[in-house]
């Protein structure tokens, strides 16, 4: 039994270029959606126009009006009042800087990263390579901690950890033009995670979006997670 209360469906559908599947790995169970960002539309979403935060995935939905959300999930950590706790950029705008420096909680559990959207490609970065490269992002959010780091796992990740939540997070092949997303449906360590991109997922550099609050949206899988409301999103809308 999903250890996440969700709405889920019995069977898929097609949903343009995001394709979403339930992986099991190593004993535990992950669900992956996969985009293709060359062809998906795919951004973050914090504010409304009138700068109140969205915070739900039906708030994003009806936000973007004359499209359609078809995969969204929460992506970085935030404070109190949703803001987000790292750099966060949204359609060029930039809401809060880079946090290059060490801190409590994961987030500051460096290495970190940033997680760059422009229009037909995504990269994640860690955090000082973002800094020295200055890359162009039309949508970034900052997180951490790193999971994956040019094919390493983060040096901190305890294989005999005790701590064990639903996570979430997102890889990028290394040419950007993939991005990949999963949530663990039962409760898992960092190490086991990481493991999960580095091993299965593949991909060279994955980040750490955040832990219990994780939430996941996609009309491929007919799921649509509910529970706390959220700070930055990102979704594909169609």
């Amino acid at each position: 039994m999903r250890a996440l209360a969700v709405a889920m469906l019995c069977y898929a559908v097609p949903a343009g270029a995001v394709t979403c599947a339930d992986v099991e790995h190593a004993g535990n169970s992950y669900t992956t959606c996969e985009v293709d960002v060359t062809a998906e539309d795919l951004r973050l979403f914090l504010r409304d126009d009138n700068g109140a935060i969205l915070g739900s995935f039906a708030a994003v939905d009806d936000f973007v009006a004359d499209k359609t959300l078809v995969f969204a999930m929460n992506a970085g950590m935030y404070h109190d009042d949703r803001a987000p706790v790292g750099h966060y950029v949204e359609n060029g705008i930039a809401e809060m800087r880079v946090v290059p420096n060490a801190g409590p909680g994961n987030f500051g559990l460096l290495p970190n990263g940033v997680f760059c959207i422009n229009d037909g490609s995504a990269q994640v970065y860690e955090t000082l390579r973002f800094l020295e490269l200055s890359p162009s992002c039309r949508d970034a959010t900052q997180s951490g901690p790193m999971l994956v780091i040019a094919g390493a796992l983060h040096p901190r990740f305890l294989i005999d950890s005790t701590s064990r939540y639903i996570r979430n997070g997102v890889g990028t092949s290394a040419d950007g033009a993939r991005a990949i997303f999963a949530i663990s449906n039962n409760a898992v360590t960092f190490h086991e995670f990481g493991s999960f991109f580095r091993d299965v997922l593949k991909t060279p550099n994955a980040l750490y979006f955040d832990g219990k609050i994780s939430r996941l949206y996609a009309t491929d899988l007919r799921r649509s997670d509910f529970g706390f409301q959220l700070g930055p999103i990102v979704g594909v809308v169609e």
